[in-house]
Parts: C-alpha cells; structure tokens; sequence
C-alpha cells in the first residue's frame, strides 16, 4: 500500500539563491515536501508579476521568503505586503523572512509581516559570507584587486549555512514563532583583513583598492549593469557598511543554541573548492 503524499509543502521562495537553495536541501534531507520556486522553476515565480503566487502558495501552510533583488530596492515594501496578504488568505500559518541588518526599507518590509496576522519568524542578517564566493566578488577575487567604495569598517559577516539552520529551525520547530532573530558572525572584521584571509588561505596575493563611489558607479555604467542593481549596490556598500552594523549580536546562538561559524572556518571550505583560483 502506497504511503499518502503530504498535502502539505513548505514553499521555498528563492530557491535558486545563496539562502534558498540551502534551505530547500535541508528541509529535503530531513523529509519534508519542498515547492522551491523562482523565476527559473518550472512552477515560475516572480515577484514582479502577481499572477505567479497563487500556484507557488496553493496548499502551503508555511513558508521561506526571500525577496529579489532586495528589500531595500523601491517599490519591495509593497510587493511584499501584498504577498503577504496573498499568503494569509491562501492558508499560510506561519512564514519566515529573510531581512537585511541596518536597511529601513527592510525593517519596514518585518512591521508589514508582523502585522499580516501571520505566525511569523524574522532572519535579519548581516553580509554573507557567501558574497565573497558566490557573487560579484569572485571575479575580483580572482584577478587578484578587488576596486570596491569600502573602507576599513568592521562587518560581523554571518554565514549562509546558519542562515539555512535558522530558517529550517523556524520552518519546522517549535520554539521560533514571533521571534526575530539577528543573525551575525562571531567577530567584525574588515574587507582588507576578509582579502587577507582569503589570500592566506588561497597562497595569492589578493589586494583592496579603494575607489570613489563615482567612480565605482561609472564602473558599472560602464559594465551596462542596470542603474536600479547599480544604485542597490552602492547603498549596500556605502550605507549599510557604514559601521552601523559592526556590532555582532546572539541571533545564531538564540535560534541554533551554538555559536555561529566563523569567517575563517568559511574561507578554509571554500579555498579547498578551489573557486577561487586565478
């Protein structure tokens, strides 16, 4: 006899992304039913066109939301909320939302969520880890001089695997409802001393250089990235990089009830991948 089919799956929103992928393939191995969704999934998603939710949320009882490109982007608050209220009607109990440290526009994108009459679970993060690996870092990285507008102010980098743990723990454990959950490294450390591990590590010389946001901006004009990534860029790196996060917080331990993984330990992992090989 045939076991029945739960008729009930957690739905992944971004599950092609640094968080959603992870998420996904936990919830997976331990047994859950995943809908991972995005614009590229074969049940298509996209936040820009509304006519996708409803298959993404139909028989969902919870969910992971991560919001593309950023909260912080014009326009995201509303988007959102609308998912939100989308989501409640449709019969979702109990949503997790990936949120952004020191970003207004995101702490406005929680208050909509905590208002939505949803059971709810906020994951505030600081920069991953991952940026250094998975993003428009790589290639700098690589070439060996990384031109960014970014000084020496300390960033409590916060890994993308407790990021994952956070959210499966929201997702599928008691304990997490109507908690918000600040989520950072260890320790603060720079963008200089963050490219001096990686060259440690990777035994190449890998350098910052400091440029000009004009200039940076001119960079990307000049690249013919979109002006509405280029102005999301440059708010994340002279912004929120400011200082106003470098303090590091007990988000990982009061969600996980362990320390958070280290920057060095995710540079150890990710040179032996060999990613960032010249």
């Amino acid at each position: 006899m045939t076991a029945a089919i739960p008729v009930d799956p957690i739905l992944v929103i971004g599950a092609n992304g640094k968080t959603g992928r992870k998420v996904a393939e936990r919830l997976l191995s331990q047994g859950h039913v995943v809908r991972g969704v995005s614009r590229s999934t074969e049940l298509r998603f996209d936040w820009n066109d509304r006519s996708t939710w409803d298959a993404a949320l139909r028989g969902a009882r919870s969910a992971y939301v991560s919001f593309q490109p950023d909260l912080a982007v014009p326009g995201a608050l509303t988007i959102v909320s609308a998912f939100f209220d989308d989501a409640v009607r449709a019969g979702a109990t109990r949503l997790v939302l990936l949120s952004g440290r020191g970003e207004p526009e995101a702490q406005d994108a929680e208050r909509a969520l905590q208002q939505s009459g949803a059971d709810w679970t906020i994951l505030r993060c600081s920069w991953f880890n991952q940026n250094f690996s998975e993003s428009f870092l790589i290639e700098p990285i690589r070439a060996g001089v990384v031109a960014l507008p970014v000084g020496f102010t300390p960033e409590p980098f916060v890994d993308t695997d407790d990021v994952a743990d956070a959210a499966v723990a929201a997702l599928t454990q008691a304990g997490h409802s109507r908690q918000l959950y600040e989520l950072t490294g260890p320790r603060a450390i720079s963008f200089p001393e963050a490219l001096d591990r990686i060259a440690a590590a990777t035994r190449r010389d890998i350098r910052l250089l400091r440029v000009p946001a004009a200039d940076y901006r001119a960079e990307l004009a000049r690249q013919q990235v979109p002006d509405v990534e280029a102005d999301l860029v440059l708010y994340l790196l002279t912004t929120v990089l400011d200082g106003r996060n470098e303090h590091t917080t007990d988000g990982v331990q009061r969600a996980l009830g362990r320390p958070p993984r280290d920057f060095t330990d995710y540079v150890r992992r990710t040179a032996a991948s060999g990613v960032w090989s010249a």
